[in-house]
């Protein structure tokens, strides 16, 4: 028979690889004040520099410029009564729509293209290394392309070299007759001679000065020009003798002909016939019918030289700064794009072009959906950085059209720093700025906590 009795009880024994012991509270691992003890640091960091000047922004905000009388919203009524507050209201509306998109468009592009071109990586280093440069760099950088000057500005450089190239510039824009000279100013521009003549008189003479001496470039000394039987024959010439020398309206030795001059013979106000003149600046206008002609220098010799487009004027100023935000972030948004391209897999582009689908159809139905959560992030991430945008508006903006060229966060700047002194409109620019970053940087947290869920 089994023996009765009080039963025995068993010890666990702790094995190798059990799981840790539970605290009191139930829960597993080090215990909470711990955490916090670690976070200590942190904490106070945030607080230092986030939490404490955005309560004091909000607090200044309801005092006046002194910080000695309490206003309440005043200085926000003011803020959305003030012209220049909508301006650069205007202004940023401009940037989110156009900026982050163009930079994202740009990203996907140089992205695509990159796995399709052998040097990708030195390619990829030379888009992403103007990250590496200050915004106050890329600034003077582009202040100094937008020069309205050609021999300067690296843009206006490139405009007038292709303008050059497709229609060349007028041959001596400087050029103009001498106050008692024979020649007057044509209607339309240019200048044509005073009096009619008839095909086969003599020949004309036409005197220019104020040509500069660059421009007349290999010429040779003027000649005396040749009459024609059935046309009209003549020259023009610098009429001008260095130290005074010289008789004015007379072809003198050491007077140079001007080369590539078209003159015009016009009558009834139809051009009958056009020459050019050669390097002695003498020209025939043959194949003229009987009767009288005009005889004109075409308005286009005076023309004043295509000298590219005034990029930093108040009509062009944001475009233009909004080029140097793309050249800055496109990098940054191409890098982005190629991980995420990376991690497409490749099966699937496979498959599309194995059922016929073109290479612009599987870039627009299979690439681009696939990414689109990248897209999202970069594009949500870059109109947060725009809503802040203030260095490069202050650096190539020049002081004439930078309220042309005003965002909020430079109007900011400029009322409380800048000369207006009044930090307690300058603290409600600084609240609303805030309160347009928000939601955007709420919506790109709660994206990163869904993925890493």
């Amino acid at each position: 028979m089994p023996k009765t009795g009080r039963p025995r009880v068993v010890t666990p024994v702790a094995t190798a690889g059990a799981a840790p012991r539970a605290s009191r509270s139930g829960r597993l691992g080090p215990p909470s004040w711990l955490a916090a003890v670690f976070l200590l640091p942190a904490l106070l960091f945030l607080g230092a520099y986030m939490v404490y000047p955005i309560l004091f922004s909000i607090y200044r905000s309801l005092w006046d410029a002194t910080g000695l009388d309490f206003v309440g919203l005043a200085n926000y009524a003011e803020m959305f009564t003030d012209p220049s507050t909508f301006v650069a209201l205007r202004n940023n509306v401009v940037w989110v729509v156009v900026a982050p998109t163009a930079v994202t468009v740009a990203g996907l592009i140089f992205a695509v293209l990159t796995e399709r071109i052998r040097w990708s990586t030195a390619f990829k280093i030379v888009v992403f290394m103007p990250m590496a440069i200050s915004f106050l760099a890329s600034g003077v950088i582009f202040r100094l392309v937008y020069e309205q000057d050609p021999e300067r500005g690296l843009a206006n450089a490139v405009l007038t070299t292709v303008r050059d190239t497709v229609a060349p510039t007028a041959s001596h824009p400087d050029a103009r007759p001498r106050p008692e000279a024979p020649l007057t100013e044509a209607e339309g521009g240019g200048y044509e001679l005073d009096r009619p003549v008839a095909a086969g008189a003599d020949p004309v003479l036409l005197p220019l000065v104020g040509v500069q001496a660059d421009s007349v470039g290999d010429a040779v000394p003027a000649a005396a020009p040749q009459a024609t039987g059935d046309g009209v024959s003549g020259t023009v010439w610098v009429d001008f003798t260095r130290g005074g020398e010289g008789t004015p309206g007379t072809i003198d030795p050491t007077e140079a002909g001007l080369p590539g001059v078209r003159v015009q013979a016009v009558r009834d106000g139809e051009v009958a016939a056009t020459a050019t003149t050669a390097d002695d600046g003498t020209f025939a206008l043959e194949g003229l019918g009987e009767g009288e002609y005009t005889v004109r220098l075409a308005a286009d010799n005076f023309t004043e030289p295509y000298n590219g487009v005034n990029w930093l004027g108040p009509t062009l100023i944001t475009p233009a700064i909004i080029g140097a935000y793309l050249w800055v972030w496109a990098g940054f948004a191409m890098v982005l794009i190629a991980a995420g391209l990376a991690a497409i897999p490749r099966e699937a582009l496979e498959a599309a072009r194995v059922d016929g689908a073109t290479e612009w159809q599987v870039f627009r139905r299979v690439t681009v959906p696939l990414l689109s959560p990248v897209l999202l992030v970069v594009f949500v991430t870059l109109m947060i950085y725009v809503l802040k945008i203030f260095d490069l508006v202050f650096i190539i903006a020049p002081g004439s059209v930078q309220a042309d060229a005003n965002v909020l966060a430079l109007e900011m700047w400029r009322v409380s720093f800048g000369g207006g002194n009044d930090q307690g409109l300058g603290s409600a620019l600084a609240v609303f700025l805030l309160l347009l970053v928000v939601p955007a940087m709420i919506f790109q947290i709660r994206r990163f906590r869904q993925e890493n869920q």
